[in-house]
């Protein structure tokens, strides 16, 4: 399967069977802005998964956003991991 515009992920590539435009753009809006800017490449079907169960649990739309932030960068910094790269260390103060 051809990973298209996708690059290097872990995540595994799966068929739509749903339109995945459709779908974002019946996302709420503060959500469809987040997935807009996400960092990896979240279904939106998935985010509003996601979302649902955080709103259920209470979580205001500001909570919500963060825990799906929060999210992102365990995934973010697992993949790194799996991939062998350290994160960068903070340039030293000269003093």
């Amino acid at each position: 399967m051809s990973v298209g515009n996708l690059g290097k992920t872990a995540f595994p590539l799966t068929r739509r069977s749903r339109d995945p435009m459709a779908t974002f753009d019946a996302l709420p809006q503060p959500l469809r802005q987040w997935l807009a800017h996400a960092a990896l490449p979240w279904s939106p079907a998935s985010c509003l998964r996601l979302w649902r169960k955080l709103r259920a649990q209470g979580a205001d739309t500001d909570r919500a956003l963060q825990m799906l932030a929060d999210i992102q960068e365990r995934n973010l910094r697992r993949q790194r991991e799996d991939a062998g790269i350290t994160p960068d260390l903070p340039a030293p103060s000269g003093r």
